[in-house]
């Protein structure tokens, strides 16, 4: 027993002892280095470079900030109290919002299923066919949703049509970023199986990715919807339809007082569709 004990304590100053199961005796464990302060100390220095630089740029001053301070409290002061007889006002404007989010959401997500999936590198044989679809993801993601509906504006004029093509389009690209992205994770060894029993393309999709899929793409739907509903209430400002309009025409006429009852009224929307979307997304994740 001591001559064991002896050999255990000499065996446990060699290279090789604390590595890895299975691990051959010249393999030594090597775990990485923690970072050294130096570099959390030019990391910080980079981050404060950029960002007086930035503030150079774009002429950010805090100066300016604190003496803008009372022109904000003296704003606030006239929105409220907020008038409260000019809610029925606004009541239709709000649904017409959310039935554009609605709208513009469901169309971008059927758009966005095969969009998803010729931009999936792991389902199209050639880059040649998913890296120019992605390139023309990107470009539509590039857009701003603004710019697309005072475009569709000048085409279809006033009304909600611009508002829920430019949400159908941006939708679109969030979606169809998301879900290509996560069909590039998906298991590949259902697909190999069903390939082997001589499965076309098609039933490859239908019965091996999309129960893959379906609770991931249920909630990036859902996601979506709440960025619309926030989005279709700016863009009345353009003429686009929705509560949007009424945010413009009070702030046009300074009546901030009614402003603020628009706020409060979008925020207790956007509020339960974001309890709800999250509720539900719970459920299917």
């Amino acid at each position: 027993m001591k001559g064991q004990s002896n050999v255990s304590l000499q065996n446990s100053g060699k290279p090789g002892i604390g590595k890895e199961p299975g691990s051959s005796p010249s393999q030594v464990v090597k775990r990485p280095k923690p970072p050294g302060r130096t570099k959390h100390l030019l990391t910080l220095a980079i981050i404060l470079l950029l960002l007086w630089a930035s503030a150079k740029q774009t002429d950010a001053s805090f100066t300016e900030l604190f003496e803008g301070l009372p022109n904000m409290w003296d704003l606030l002061k006239e929105m409220f109290p907020p008038r409260w007889s000019y809610f029925d006002n606004i009541v239709q404007g709000m649904l017409e919002t959310i039935r554009m989010a609605l709208i513009g959401t469901t169309i971008g997500a059927i758009i966005a299923i095969p969009v998803a999936i010729i931009c999936a590198g792991n389902l199209m044989p050639s880059r040649w066919i998913y890296y120019p679809a992605r390139f023309v993801l990107n470009l539509i993601r590039t857009v701003p949703d603004l710019l697309l509906a005072a475009l569709f504006v000048a085409v279809f004029g006033l009304g909600p049509i611009p508002g829920i093509l430019a949400l159908a389009v941006f939708s679109v690209g969030l979606i169809a970023k998301l879900t290509y992205e996560t069909l590039e994770t998906i298991d590949r060894g259902p697909l190999e199986a069903m390939t082997a029993v001589g499965m076309n393309r098609i039933q490859l999709i239908v019965y091996g990715v999309v129960p893959q899929l379906a609770a991931q793409f249920t909630s990036y739907v859902l996601y979506a919807f709440e960025i619309n509903v926030r989005a279709a209430a700016i863009l009345g400002l353009v003429g686009a339809g929705g509560i949007g309009l009424y945010y413009e025409a009070t702030l046009g006429f300074l009546e901030y007082d009614k402003t603020s009852v628009i706020i409060l009224f979008t925020l207790a929307i956007v509020l339960i569709i974001d309890y709800v979307s999250t509720k539900l997304r719970e459920k299917l994740l």
